[in-house]
């Protein structure tokens, strides 16, 4: 695509839609198609997607630690690194909506409201939020720690509350499905809808069957991650969208081949493969994953001892 012809699409993009970020992302939730929205993580992917013709983007938590910072997804980012890559991402968009993940909100309540704050500032179309415990993990690592649902709709509350565009559209996302089973995740996704989260993301389902019961029980607009290689199996996008689902997001989308073909390219010119796990971990591990968690492991007491 050309500079002109780009530029033409993004005007005519522009002039259909509502002018805020979050009234652009709502316009394509009430329509009927699923939007798949590809893992962005700096300038160059954004402008790629852009460019491709796709609806939305996705800022992936994951790809900005792997391949903005050189660490795996494991809660090592802050709040201010991710504004800051979202800004990046949000100006090489232009018109077309960022959901940006926001993690566990980073702290308490009004942390999640300063987060909430500067994200929309960065010009994010959605957010999500997580109950897990922090530090948090990638999605589809074992070992996740939760907090209590309660304490999440505190969090969840905060951040509907801080918005300053009430078209920012704030997700609600459950890693209960690892820790404490699928039952309990759609327990969980219910009662954030119920309390007022715009859309419900139900993380690592582990088959067919339970992307299929998280369709049919939770009464909200419902994201899922396609994850490759991850826990839940790859889903045509007409089979989701005819479950419900209104978004799919690919987080691994640009970077998996960037990082495969990268060590193609180093092997060719003499360099030594690696050996890594198959999935996520795997990426994880060309980061640091063991010297990282070796490190949490050593200090894993340190919050209830040392306090």
């Amino acid at each position: 695509m050309s500079q002109s012809q780009y530029q033409s699409q993004q005007g005519s993009y522009s002039s259909t839609l509502p002018s805020t970020p979050g009234g652009r992302l709502r316009s394509l939730l009430g329509q009927e198609s699923l939007i798949t929205a590809p893992g962005v993580f700096d300038g160059l992917s954004a402008q790629l997607v852009a460019r491709t013709g796709f609806r939305a983007a996705y800022l992936s938590g994951a790809g900005v630690s792997v391949a903005g910072f050189g660490l795996p997804d494991i809660g090592l980012l802050t709040q201010t690194e991710m504004t800051e890559r979202a800004r990046i991402v949000v100006t090489a968009l232009g018109d077309i909506p960022l959901i940006a993940d926001a993690d566990t909100g980073y702290g308490a309540p009004m942390n999640v409201a300063r987060t909430v704050r500067e994200y929309e500032k960065a010009g994010v179309a959605a957010l999500h939020l997580e109950d897990q415990a922090f530090p948090k993990k990638c999605g589809h690592l074992p070992d996740k720690e939760l907090v209590g649902a309660g304490e999440f709709t505190d969090k969840l509350d905060a951040a509907l509350q801080a918005r300053a565009d009430p078209d920012l559209v704030i997700i609600a996302r459950t890693d209960a499905r690892g820790p404490l089973g699928i039952d309990e995740a759609i327990d969980r996704a219910g009662r954030y809808a119920a309390a007022g989260a715009d859309v419900i993301f139900v993380e690592a389902p582990q088959s067919l069957d339970e992307i299929e019961k998280i369709a049919a029980s939770v009464e909200a607009p419902l994201l899922i991650n396609m994850v490759h290689g991850g826990l839940t199996p790859d889903t045509a996008p007409d089979r989701l969208a005819a479950l419900g689902f209104r978004i799919a997001i690919h987080p691994g989308a640009l970077l998996a081949p960037y990082v495969l073909h990268g060590l193609e390219a180093l092997g060719r010119l003499g360099g030594t493969m690696p050996e890594a796990t198959p999935g996520p971990q795997g990426l994880f591990e060309l980061v640091g994953l063991h010297e990282w968690s070796a490190i949490g492991e050593r200090y894993r007491g340190y919050a209830k001892d040392g306090a």
